[in-house]
């Protein structure tokens, strides 16, 4: 016996002829029901156990079968069940109607025992394709809930606590797991480097590649200090691991007893210093290959020189990146001339207000997510010594 045979068949028509023969041409292959009218019909639908496939008659009295299947579909609990309508009606608006209140397919009296017979096992057959592909989306969307759950353990959870300086974090992923990454290196209460990362591509592969740099990053706390062999020591740990992904990274380590803040960077999108002095957002880009894919690369750093007051900002590129519904970007420019107009704001906020700032640009609906992963860190200098 095949999965499809027992299955339960709905025979709804008000002619007791026309149940008979369909009756004769599918018993012995399924369980029937029989119904003569519409609100019978209905019962049965919704007494379990539930039918797997409904032959519906169009024309009934007192509810005809275009309602029923309208009824049946607008129920959660029958609205899966597949409808044929049975009938001798062969106009083109009668059929278009039918499959406009939901029904699968039509049978046309008087029956063909092969058509009934190759119909019914079709819609059978479709309905399990369907209830598999359901049941394997519930797993997906299951273990894709795990892996955000494991992804995000592997985020910091809680901000370093660096007097003299401000810094805020946001992490917007566009699906359940993202490829962009994170972290800090607090040495101590004066020194700590902060790591920004954006695998390339999107779901799953990029976020196993982005948890492999929360190892890496643990392997350079010895030489935290040195931007430059910090991102060596990454490209090394992540070479080999993968072939069709690329990270890009920027890492800035600020040593507010020396008063030294030096960066270095991947491919990734420049650093952007807000000066207090000027009032101006200045890009800069210091940046080596990308990491993961070239064994013998090597990086610089270039020291830079916050004052008081002063902010740095961090990010991937799903801020420069993110278009607007003319496919326009956003754009660096855009994006400098944020900074300067909102310096005032302290980094919490700041960093909400880009954040719907890019909502309002991209024109999102509500319910709708971003092109891209978007990551930002804000480093907002206040120590005298700084």
């Amino acid at each position: 016996m095949t999965t499809l045979e027992r299955k339960t068949v709905l025979l709804v028509d008000d002619s007791p002829a026309n149940i008979q023969a369909a009756n004769s041409i599918l018993k012995e292959d399924y369980k029937i029901r029989a119904a003569t009218n519409g609100p019978k019909a209905l019962q049965l639908a919704n007494t379990e156990p539930a039918p797997d496939v409904i032959l519906l008659d169009v024309m009934m009295p007192e509810m005809d079968g275009y309602e029923v299947c309208a009824q049946l579909k607008g129920s959660p609990e029958t609205r899966e069940i597949p409808v044929i309508f049975l009938t001798s009606l062969t106009g083109t608006e009668d059929e278009t109607r039918g499959f406009e209140v939901g029904a699968v397919d039509y049978i046309h009296k008087p029956f063909s025992p092969p058509v009934v017979k190759a119909r019914v096992r079709t819609h059978l057959m479709l309905r399990e394709a369907r209830e598999e592909l359901s049941r394997q989306l519930v797993a997906i969307n299951n273990e894709l809930e795990m892996a955000r759950q494991i992804q995000l353990s592997i985020l910091p959870h809680e901000i370093p606590t660096v007097p003299g300086l401000e810094i805020t974090a946001r992490y917007v992923p566009m699906s359940s797991v993202a490829g962009d990454f994170y972290d800090f290196i607090l040495v101590d209460r004066e020194r700590v480097g902060l790591l920004v990362a954006d695998v390339s591509g999107h779901g799953l592969p990029a976020a196993l590649i982005a948890s492999m740099l929360q190892m890496a990053l643990a392997g350079q706390v010895a030489h935290a200090a040195n931007p430059a062999q910090v991102l060596t020591g990454l490209n090394q740990a992540l070479c080999g691991k993968f072939q069709s992904h690329y990270v890009t990274a920027a890492y800035l380590f600020a040593d507010l007893e020396k008063n030294v803040t030096r960066y270095a960077g991947a491919g990734h999108p420049p650093l952007l210093h807000w000066r207090q002095s000027t009032g101006k957002a200045e890009e800069i880009c210091e940046n080596g290959l990308v990491l993961g894919q070239f064994p013998e690369a090597t990086y610089d750093a270039v020291q830079v020189c916050p004052k008081p007051g002063d902010r740095l900002v961090l990010y991937t590129d799903g801020i420069p990146e993110a278009s607007n519904l003319a496919k326009e970007q956003y754009g660096i420019e855009r994006f400098k001339e944020f900074v300067e107009a909102h310096h005032h704001l302290p980094g919490s906020q700041f960093a909400d207000k880009l954040l719907d700032e890019l909502v309002r640009w991209s024109g999102l609906l509500p319910g709708q997510t971003q092109g891209d992963d978007i990551t930002l860190l804000t480093i907002q200098f206040k120590c005298p010594r700084a």
